[in-house]
């Protein structure tokens, strides 16, 4: 019996004897956008600790150990969301300042971007001050800091308009006027949205002097 030849395969030919190549798996540039709005939607309405990844997945589409390649924790979850968050909210107040003629047009400027918020992002404000104080130290205190560089943006327009009041006194009526445009974060006043727009932008104008 004489050995038989090694068959050789033809160009263009598949190789039986060798394994498939596995085809790269796509990502969803979406799905990440879909987990953190489910997480925010979820957490506002049962709180941090009653859910679950496997409830966000679902809600978002996915199963729950398919957050894990975007997350990989709840907690990492929340601090993404936040600073997500933040980053916008300091992206466009920055932008609105730069845009305008003179301080107090950036200051009314600043006040309708903090209402759009208020109103379009209830959600995730709600989950900004009810669930914060579940991130670790460290995401903690870089939100926190996120946060004062925000309201120092404030600060700095409102205090050529209101000479009269100490550096201190600047931060709480700017405190207080960003309290009152958040007013109605957890109280439904079955208002039209631009009317509700109207009362919190009046009223925090009044708040700043304007």
């Amino acid at each position: 019996m004489t050995e038989a030849e090694p068959t050789l395969a033809l160009a263009g030919e598949p190789d039986a004897t060798r394994t498939p190549a596995r085809r790269p798996r796509r990502r969803d540039p979406a799905r990440k956008d879909r987990i953190l709005a489910a997480a925010a939607e979820l957490v506002a309405k049962h709180g941090y600790h009653a859910v679950g990844m496997a409830d966000i997945g679902a809600a978002a589409g996915i199963v729950g150990s398919g957050i894990y390649r975007h997350f990989g924790s709840k907690s990492a979850l929340l601090s993404a969301l936040l600073e997500q968050l933040m980053d916008e909210m300091q992206r466009t107040g920055a932008a609105a300042v730069a845009d305008a003629g003179d301080d107090r047009e950036a200051l009314e400027r600043l006040v309708a971007n903090h209402v759009r918020f208020a109103i379009e992002d209830r959600r995730l404000l709600q989950v900004y001050y009810r669930e914060a104080h579940h991130l670790p130290e460290d995401d903690l205190r870089r939100l926190r800091r996120a946060q004062r560089h925000y309201v120092e943006e404030w600060v700095i327009v409102l205090t050529p308009l209101r000479r009269e009041l100490s550096d201190a006194e600047l931060r709480v009526v700017v405190h207080a006027a960003l309290g009152t445009t958040q007013a109605v974060l957890f109280h439904h006043s079955g208002l039209p949205a631009e009317r509700l727009a109207e009362m919190l932008g009046g009223m925090a104008r009044g708040v700043l002097g304007l």
